[in-house]
């Protein structure tokens, strides 16, 4: 068996693959990258909620949001 060291592993610009966000708005998937420039904005300002996070009285309520290790 061999084994990878993921850290080995370098990639030149050329070889790499674009990510195209997308996001739901208004109740349908659209990517990001056709926004327009304001809601490209709001949509990057964005930041992780959790209501059990927001609510939480012990440590372990907090570390079950998936958005807690952020």
């Amino acid at each position: 068996m061999t084994v990878i060291n993921i850290e080995d592993i370098r990639l030149s610009d050329e070889e790499r693959q674009p990510c195209e966000i997308w996001t739901r708005v208004m109740g349908y998937h659209r990517p990001v990258s056709e926004f327009n420039k304001g809601k490209k904005s709001e949509f990057y300002s964005r930041v992780c909620f959790c209501e059990s996070k927001a609510t939480a009285t012990h440590e372990s309520n907090v570390m079950s949001c998936p958005c807690a290790a952020e």
